[in-house]
Order: structure tokens, then sequence, then C-alpha cells
């Protein structure tokens, strides 16, 4: 009996710790995965970041140029140098290759959507880095906010189409057009059916300062050395700029209707030009002891209009835009045109050469600012043949004057007797010139574009580009690739460029 009672107890342990075993190797309740859900609110391509509320799309693109008898954005040759004079030993070709990444975030909330958003670019161009060398930029970078925009983003002059205008670089000149965005503080208010209105403070440097003369420093002349010095290198640092620090921002105002049909833009600015201190002696800028003049206040207005879906075709687009700016020359010559010359134009062939300037203003020692007065107008119109195929055409004219005080002091800068300070090598002479420098800037050009499939564009351009200049005589000076002192007759000029692009989109 004894023994019968030991083996079933100790069965019962060893069940007992058999069962315990078991029960402790049991599989715990894994946690619920959290998968990607695709978010529908904000259009294709969003999807909620898991575990939270917020909607992302990550996109980009990988773009290929080669541009042909211009610089690496597709600009016409009309900086100086090699190109500008069309010399053996210009680039007949250039390349660029670009990697783009976007991000847009949304979340709705009580305020509405908070939206940020970031587009970065890594580029290589040819003959600025080594041969596996490339540089960032950062275009866009800006937060949404209850009608507040924050940060880098498109200018609200401009209208909101600036960046699918119908070409492939920023070359042609069409207005303010930033090719990146600009910083700024704004907000747009809604009033309903489509319209809206939109104030904001942003920051002219660089893109908004065209450069300001004082005729007691030395002007970079048409073919100057101005490789260090160039606009875009640092915020208006080419030789002659006589620009100070930004005191106020920008402010810039705009009406928008958005219907159907197309948008209706307005939109104004003012500008203010700071000057430097007045030259000393050698005419180095910058002497305090001399004061300096006064701030002038530019302003700028604009208006365009965009007409979609025409008679012509599906797809089918009008845009037209004009612009007038009186000491705020950038809201009419924008975009990358002048990123090698600091606001100067200048082309050159064997015997002939035309040039001229962009600035806000020019002054003299001891005297006050003398703005400059410009206006544009573009068009651009894009038909579709079919969906894989479409062609634009597009033209503009630019043109800015400086007035009778204004013309006086920049030609007396290429005088034979130069302003105090002014070193005559840098700007050549000027002989028999009865005119002033008043310029004009008239483009036409064209794009097929072909989309084999989605978002795989390949795409051809011609720009035809003539400078307008009204001084005549002739001019004395060094010219690059050409004996030095070569004398010149001033008379317009024209060239031509193309660009060819591979853009692959995700």
């Amino acid at each position: 009996m004894t023994n019968l009672k030991s083996l079933i107890l100790g069965s019962a342990a060893g069940l007992i710790a058999i069962g315990g075993a078991q029960a402790a190797d049991l599989p715990v309740k894994a946690k619920a995965v959290e998968y990607v859900k695709v978010c529908s609110l904000y259009g294709a391509g969003f999807y909620y970041i898991p575990g939270t509320d917020t909607c992302v799309k990550i996109g980009g693109a990988i773009r290929l140029d080669v541009a042909f008898n211009g610089g690496t954005y597709d600009v016409p040759f009309w900086q100086g140098g090699a190109g500008g004079a069309g010399v053996f030993t210009q680039n007949y070709y250039s390349t660029r290759e670009r990697i783009n990444l976007t991000t847009d975030t949304r979340t709705a909330t009580e305020y509405g959507v908070v939206r940020t958003y970031a587009n970065i670019q890594f580029d290589f161009l040819q003959d600025r880095e080594s041969i596996a060398g490339g540089y960032t930029e950062v275009d866009y970078a800006f937060i949404q906010f209850a009608g507040f925009t924050f940060g880098k983003a498109v200018s609200q002059f401009d209208p909101q189409w600036a960046l699918a205008k119908p070409y492939i670089s920023s070359g042609f000149n069409a207005g303010s057009n930033n090719a990146t965005g600009i910083p700024q503080l704004a907000y747009t208010a809604s009033f309903g059916n489509g319209l809206s209105g939109t104030i904001s403070i942003e920051n002219a440097s660089p893109y908004r300062n065209a450069g300001l003369y004082n005729n007691s420093v030395s002007l970079v002349g048409p073919f100057g050395a101005n490789t260090a010095n160039a606009y875009g290198v640092a915020s208006n640092t080419f030789t002659g700029n006589s620009y100070g620090g930004n005191h106020i921002p920008d402010i810039v105002g705009n009406l928008r209707l958005d219907q159907a049909w197309g948008t209706l833009h307005f939109a104004g600015a003012m500008h203010t030009i700071t000057p430097t201190f007045y030259a000393g002696a050698g005419g180095v800028a910058g002497n305090t002891a001399l004061g300096h003049a006064d701030d002038s206040y530019g302003f700028a207005v604009t208006g365009a209009v965009e007409f979609k879906n025409l008679p012509t075709g599906a797809g089918d687009t009008l845009k037209l835009e004009a612009t007038y700016a009186k000491g705020a020359a950038k809201y009419v010559f924008g975009g990358t045109t002048d990123t090698n010359g600091g606001g100067r134009y200048a082309k050159a062939n064997a015997d002939s050469i035309g040039f001229g300037y962009v600035l806000d203003g020019v002054y003299t020692n001891g005297g006050q600012i003398v703005q400059s007065e410009a206006w544009q107008v573009s068009a651009f119109y894009e038909h579709y043949w079919n969906p894989a195929w479409r062609t634009s055409v597009f033209g503009n004219y630019s043109h800015i004057s400086y007035g009778g005080d204004g013309n006086a002091i920049l030609a007396a800068a290429f005088a034979p007797v130069k302003p105090i300070g002014v070193v005559g090598s840098n700007n050549g002479v000027l002989a028999g010139s009865t005119g002033n420098f008043d310029l004009g800037l008239a483009q036409i050009g064209t794009r097929t574009a072909w989309t084999p499939v989605r978002n795989l564009t390949l795409s051809a351009q011609f720009t035809y580009s003539r400078l307008e200049q009204n001084l005549g005589g002739t001019f004395t000076g060094n010219v690059t690739g050409r004996p030095a002192g070569s004398v010149y007759n001033v008379t317009n000029q024209n060239a031509y460029n193309g660009a060819v692009q591979i853009l692959r989109s995700f």
C-alpha cells in the first residue's frame, strides 16, 4: 500500500512539473505588426508614418543636362570670359548631373494641415568640381501651419506656376523666376471661390539685390577679371558693388484667383537699397568717416495669368506675365542668368562688342542713389500632340534704363579720364558714344519633350537671344582671348544656344 501511494504521489508530482514546464514554454501573444498604410488624403504617393497620424511622401529625380554654346544652366554666353568673347578656348558644351530628393509631410490638426517640405539637390557641374566632386544645395525647406509659411519657398511675388514654366532651365529671362526658394515669413488668407491673398517678408539676399555702383569705385568692365567675385559665389561680391547690409526685408503682397480655367495673379514688392560708405583715397569703399548715401526704397509690381485646357488640345496651357520695377531690378532680370557676371551682360565678336549692366541704382561720392527702371513681358505656350509628345514656344523681352543722371555716372567709368579711384584697366574706354546705358534682352525659344514611359522625359531646346544696347561708338579694352587694347565697334549682339535633358522622377 505504501509503495502504491508513493507511486501515485510521484506520478502526480511529475505531471505537475511537466505541466509547469509546458506552460512556461507557451508562446507569448505577439504585438500587432504596424504595417505602412496608404494615406489617400493628400494625393498619390503619401503613406502614414507607422504609429502616427502624419502622412509622408518621399520623391526625387535624377536629371542629366548638356548645354551647347552656353553655361551649365543653359545660360547664353553673356558674362564675358571665353564664351562671351566667342574665342577658340571656350567650352562648346557643358554638362550637369543632378540628384534631387524631396520630402513632404502632412498632418491634420484642429488648426488645419501642418505641412513640411524640403528639396535637396546634389549637383556636379563641369569645370566647377574635381572628377568625383560635387556640391549640395537646399532649394526649398519650409513649414506651413494655420495659413503661415515659414522658410525657403517660392517667392510670394511670383505666380505659383513659376516652377512649371515649359523650358529646360533658368537660363531664359522670365521675370523674377527665382531659381530656388527665397527665405520668408508669409501669411495667406483664403476668401473662398479660389480667391486668396498673401503678405510676406522676404530675405533680399542674394536673389533680390541686383547690385549698386558708386562711380568712385572701380567697376568691372565688360570682360574684366571677375572670377573670384562673381554674383552667386557670395552675396553680391562682384567688383564695384557698393551694396551695404540688408537692413529691411522685402515686403511682398499678392492677390490670387485659382479656377478650373487657370489662375490670375497680381503682386507688389517693396525693396530697400542700402549703400556702403563713400569711397576714400584710392577708391577704397567703406570709409566710415565720409558717411554714406541714404537708404533708397524701390518697388516692383507684376501681373500674370495662366489659361489651362485650351481649345487647341487637352493639357495645353498659355502663360503670360508682365513686370515693372524701379530700384528693384532683380524682380525683372531674375533666374540664374547673371551668376557668372554680377549684373554684367557682355558679348563680343572679332570687331564688335555689346554690353550693359543690371543694377538697382548708381551714385557718386557725396550724392544720393539714382534708381534704375526695368520692365519685362513674357509668354509661354505648350501644346500636347499626344500624351507622350509636347512642344512649347516661349519669348521674353527685358529692359533696364538709368535716366540722364544715372547714365552720366556710368559713362564716367568708361571715360578716358576716370573718377578718382577708378582703375582704368578694369573698365576700358568708350569713345564717340552719344547714347546711354539702356539695355534690352530679347529671347525666343522652343522645347520638345518626349515621355515614352511614366516619369521619364527626354527633351531638347533651342534659344535665340539678342542683346540690345544703346551706346554706339567704340570701345577700347581687354577682351578675353583677343589682343589687349583692341578697338571694337559697340553694337547689338546675338547668341544661339541649346540644351538636351533626360529627367527620371520618382
